[in-house]
């Protein structure tokens, strides 16, 4: 069964393998394709010649990045070396929690060293050849362990708690293991961007000035409550600009990035935060926190019925029952589910920022956000012609063009 069980696991990985490749290959062919009326004119020759070399150039380098990752996949797989790691942490300890936590700071660290050179070379030699790169060398490695010790002790922690509630109560542990799931989840909603964003990047207070008078204004208009304007130097690592609302109750803050005040004028900045506005007025935080927390119940009840079964620890070479190698093999298992949900979730992802969109047009926004997506889109060199089926499959957005076309419908009906 243990064999079979592996056949299983090497079957999903590689189809995971096939449809990422297709999907790429897909909006590469596509890349030729008539650009939509809407965003004529975005790029000009000389631009959009630009934003072609910039998206095949990393279309090669994730091709190479993804068949590496599936062959090391292949390899660690086909010789058991995560039973043979599980058996080496074993003898290093007696005590099952720091055989967990061993294991998982092995396995991140294999992960990081193994992106470490893509990630190296995608900043330095793609980001600053295309112009978008501003991220030192020193910051670039102290992000880069900042980022494994950050990720390292948040999953050793969490699975940590995971597996003693599993030796305390037995196969009832996942009903436990979700309320601590769900804390976790709400908790670094609420704190995120005090207690991790700190690590990464510099936030100011919004000075005094126009941008933040025309916030407060539009605040006021939303009929919301943030007190909170931050600025965030995210010039420090990269050229492109973003927005967004973090928290919620007491702890709800507004921050942008100090490169969209470079590329936006204050009233587009206005319009893109009247979309994120949206998304508060529509609860989507909410509601994209309750799917997650149903979504890990249905995970770990599963994952509850199968955790004692010998074969999923066998099957990745483990010879003694084992906590963390059944969750990884369970986890590889359950990656066809995965693959089929992930359109799902984008689809109602994608819903979602139609009404934040909408919401922006029907406070008389849609103009000038159109205006400000296509600044974002030009300036990240965008793809304007992404393959349908990619969107259909792994879009959490809809495309630039199918927003504008949208955000004009929406200014079209209140018109009438």
């Amino acid at each position: 069964m243990a064999q079979t069980l592996l056949w299983l696991i090497i079957g999903f990985v590689t189809l995971e393998f096939v449809v990422s490749s297709v999907l790429s290959w897909l909006n590469t062919k596509w890349m030729t394709h008539p650009v939509p009326p809407e965003l004529e004119g975005l790029y000009d020759e000389e631009k959009y010649r630009q934003q072609q070399a910039y998206m095949r150039t990393n279309k090669r380098v994730s091709l190479i990045e993804r068949c590496v990752s599936f062959a090391l996949t292949l390899v660690i797989l086909g010789c058991g070396l995560l039973g043979w790691l599980d058996n080496l942490c074993k003898s290093w300890t007696s005590v099952p929690v720091l055989q967990v936590v061993l294991f998982l700071l092995v396995y991140n660290l294999f992960n990081t060293v193994i992106a470490l050179p893509f990630s190296y070379y995608s900043t330095f030699v793609i980001e600053e050849r295309f112009g978008f790169n501003r991220t030192t060398h020193k910051t670039f490695w102290l992000d880069t362990l900042k980022s494994f010790l950050v990720s390292t002790v948040l999953s050793a922690v969490l699975i940590s708690v995971v597996f003693w509630l599993y030796l305390t109560f037995d196969r009832q542990f996942w009903i436990w293991a979700t309320l601590v799931v769900a804390v976790f989840i709400i908790f670094f909603s609420m704190f995120y961007s005090n207690l991790i964003v700190p690590l990464f990047n510099k936030q100011t207070p919004l000075p005094e000035g126009e941008l933040r008078d025309a916030i407060t204004a539009a605040v006021r208009r939303f009929g919301s409550k943030f007190k909170d304007i931050y600025i965030i130097d995210g010039s420090k690592h990269s050229s492109k600009a973003n927005a967004y609302f973090t928290g919620f109750g007491p702890k709800k803050r507004i921050v942008l990035y100090d490169t969209l005040q470079e590329q936006m004028t204050n009233e587009e900045i206005v319009a893109v935060l009247a979309h994120e506005f949206g998304h508060y007025k529509h609860r989507d935080t909410f509601k994209n926190m309750f799917i997650s927390i149903v979504m890990v119940a249905v995970n770990l009840f599963i994952f509850s019925l199968l955790v004692s079964n010998p074969d999923l620890p066998a099957a990745l070479g483990g010879t003694a029952p084992s906590f963390i190698l059944a969750m990884v093999a369970f986890s590889l298992l359950f990656s066809p589910i995965d693959l089929l949900l992930n359109p799902v979730g984008n689809a109602i992802s994608r819903r979602a920022e139609y009404r934040a969109d909408a919401y922006a047009a029907e406070h008389g926004h849609g103009e000038t956000l159109i205006s400000g997506l296509k600044k974002l889109a030009s300036h990240a060199l965008s793809n304007l012609t992404p393959h349908p089926l990619v969107v259909w499959f792994s879009y959490s957005h809809p495309t630039l063009a199918q927003r504008i076309r949208a955000i004009r419908s929406s200014n079209n009906k209140d018109n009438d």
